[in-house]
């Protein structure tokens, strides 16, 4: 696939997406924005990708939306803006049945602050930071970050952050549970090409039914989802992966799962 905004790459099951705007940080416009909701369609109706890793050109993730495009186009709605460019690719990031690992390898600002935290897994530079910027310019949090931040940090943090444009760093946000793991920039491509392989010869069905389940627990009860842990089990139990997984057992050998 040939992006004008993205790079995309596939190779051994992993779908590396890389947002290509360097000159701008990666700050998004509308068509890097549409062609990320394509890029995520892509991956979700390929059966080859496993695991999908979402990065950024150059020096920065991503800077958020391009205010220098935004101010010399036509005004609109920013709602509507939201509804149409943003909040697909937050949807389609949340519902994809495959890990997305954010690798970040620089500043997450604004909606690029956003589309990190949404991501299941994040492997951080220790270059990297977060900064929900949305007040310094006299907006609100989007793209999904009112929901993530919180959950991530505690109501209280996630006010101070967001009311104060408080820049995070790599080191703060591995303390406060932002990032799963920081290490140093040259050691960011082999510490997320050795997690992605993993990802990428595990059990995919099992793994996107967990992420599911997490996301549905966030507004269910124990007993709902007690209930849905025996839907998804059975479905899981039927799976070739599982059937796989307890042959490689019983026979003390390693599994080859297939995600299926």
């Amino acid at each position: 696939m040939t992006y004008e905004c993205l790079l995309f790459d596939l190779e051994d099951g992993v779908a590396t997406i890389t947002l290509n705007r360097p000159a701008v940080f990666n700050a998004f416009n509308d068509k890097q924005s549409y062609e990320l909701q394509d890029a995520l369609k892509q991956v979700a109706r390929q059966e080859q990708v496993r695991v999908v890793v979402l990065t950024g050109a150059g020096k920065a993730f991503c800077s958020g939306q391009d205010l220098k495009a935004a101010a010399t186009a036509s005004q609109r709605d920013l709602s509507e803006s939201l509804e149409k460019r943003y909040n697909p690719i937050i949807k389609a990031m949340r519902h994809l049945p495959k890990p997305i690992i954010c690798k970040l390898n620089g500043v997450a600002a604004g909606a690029g602050c956003s589309l990190a935290l949404a991501c299941d897994v994040i492997v951080a530079s220790s270059a990297a930071s977060l900064i929900e910027v949305f007040i310094n310019i006299g907006l609100v949090l989007d793209s999904g970050s009112s929901f993530f931040l919180p959950r991530l940090v505690g109501s209280l943090k996630a006010f101070e952050l967001s009311t104060l444009g408080s820049k995070v760093t790599a080191a703060e946000a591995l303390q406060l549970g932002m990032v799963n793991k920081v290490v140093e920039p040259h050691e960011l491509d082999a510490a997320v090409a050795e997690l992605s392989a993993r990802y990428a010869t595990a059990p995919t069905k099992a793994i996107g039914l967990i992420k599911r389940m997490l996301n549905k627990s966030y507004h269910s009860s124990l007993e709902e989802m007690l209930e849905y842990e025996a839907y998804c089990q059975k479905i899981a139990g039927n799976s070739e992966d599982y059937h796989e997984g307890v042959s490689a057992f019983n026979e003390k050998r390693k599994p080859k799962f297939k995600g299926q």
